[in-house]
């Protein structure tokens, strides 16, 4: 395991057996670490700081070594945590942020194997478990990386700064990153290139999407199926009004010509993930039913654009609810007469990210492809690998795009990482 930070650097080496023994640790925490607030999974990112703490801090200028370690915490037990490897050059540095101490949280029922306790198979030379590559592994491997500096002292132009954060994967405020940022601790980090540690490839990433999420409810008039004329099935309704929805989005936002530039997978999506109806007997027509899922928008995109757009196709649906198609000679989704109480089926779109406050902190983000940092990675991919093929993806990365508006050189990798532009 070699990483490589500049030409007179090339004999700094991790040691592997170190790395997976500090990675053990991490991993036995991270039953402890899963994110799902709707779930009453509550992190505790603390656990994983004392052990980078237990590495680290007898490096620290307090204990004579050269790293500054700081912990930032908004909510106790939840810290993040900066550690500085100073350089020579005040006005230079090199971050690697992003990394988190949360995790996805794991169904043991699911697994082969116990995702709360490290396993290295030697026999295809993988390691297993919750957090292995989002983001313990990385975790593990910058703390290691800061170890080897403050041991051999090399003399670096650049600082090289990194940041591991609390809360990222339970779509949380008030405990990381966006805080941080406004609070000025990383404000000279815009003095150079930020590597975003979070990616599981070992490719530099050049793009994400940004992400909505939405609820498409439509309300009918609950009534006997053997009766189908006189009731407005709302399964039926909200399955064609989202046929609608889907066939305008992608002609209004179509592939876009960056796109290929940058490599996207895939253009910006728009599909059902889930669906929802009034419970009754299989004999009723569901009084309402909702279909949730998201959309996935190129970096080329508005997300207030797409936002609104799709408003406005609901809006014109339900003025002109007569002219939807229906399914067979007695669906209807007008009803007539005085007894009836429901006479029109109606459409609703939610978007859980305007309610949050959290629709910015979602956007996709387009890498500067002209980055000195953009292509010290590459080089450093290329030295490592044999080649570097940087991609972009249609998945979404929390507050990195406010962070570009905000003025840092925002770049996207994973265990590649090595190839950081620190200048000895």
């Amino acid at each position: 395991m070699t990483t490589y930070l500049s030409d007179s650097l090339k004999d700094l080496s991790l040691d592997k057996d170190e790395y997976i023994g500090l990675l053990t640790k991490l991993l036995g925490e991270s039953q402890h670490l899963q994110n799902n607030p709707r779930q009453g999974l509550i992190p505790q990112e603390g656990r994983v700081v004392n052990h980078v703490l237990e590495v680290l801090q007898p490096l620290s200028q307090e204990n004579g070594g050269p790293l500054i370690v700081k912990q930032i915490v908004y909510k106790e037990g939840r810290p993040n945590l900066k550690i500085s490897y100073p350089g020579t050059s005040p006005d230079k540095f090199t971050g690697l942020i992003g990394s988190h101490m949360d995790v996805v949280p794991a169904n043991p029922e699911t697994w082969a194997r116990d995702p709360f306790t490290l396993e290295f198979d030697e026999k295809d030379d993988k390691l297993y478990g919750r957090g292995t590559t989002d983001c313990l592994g990385h975790i593990a491997m910058i703390t290691l990386l800061f170890k080897a500096l403050a041991e051999r002292k090399p003399a670096l132009e650049r600082s090289v700064v990194a940041l591991f954060i609390a809360g990222e994967e339970g779509g949380e405020t008030g405990v990381g990153i966006e805080l941080i940022v406004k609070d000025g601790h990383i404000e000279e980090l815009k003095n150079g290139t930020c590597y975003w540690i979070d990616s599981a490839d070992s490719q530099p990433c050049t793009g994400t999407a940004g992400a909505l999420t939405w609820h498409l409810k439509a309300t009918g008039r609950l009534f006997h199926s053997g009766l189908p004329h006189r009731g407005i099935n709302s399964l039926e309704l909200v399955s064609e009004a989202l046929a609608i929805i889907q066939e305008r989005f992608y002609e209004d936002f179509p592939p876009h010509p960056s796109e290929e530039q940058y490599k996207y997978s895939t253009p910006s999506t728009m599909k059902p993930t889930q669906v929802e109806c009034a419970q009754g007997a299989l004999n009723q027509l569901p009084a309402w039913t909702t279909m949730s899922g998201d959309i996935r928008f190129t970096p080329f995109y508005d997300p207030m654009d797409v936002i609104n757009k799709v408003n406005s196709y609901v809006e014109e649906m339900n003025q002109n609810m007569e002219a939807l198609p229906t399914r067979g000679p007695c669906s209807k989704y007008v009803l007539e007469g005085d007894e009836v109480d429901v006479k029109r089926g109606k459409l609703e779109m939610t978007w859980p990210e305007l309610d949050g406050g959290a629709l910015s902190q979602m956007e996709g983000i387009a890498c500067d492809l002209d980055s000195p940092g953009l292509k010290a990675i590459i080089d450093a991919t290329t030295e490592v690998k044999g080649e570097a093929k940087p991609y972009s993806i249609s998945g979404s990365l929390p507050l990195v795009r406010d962070m570009q508006k905000a003025g840092f050189d925002i770049q996207i990798t994973g265990y590649v990482f090595c190839g950081v532009s620190i200048h000895a």
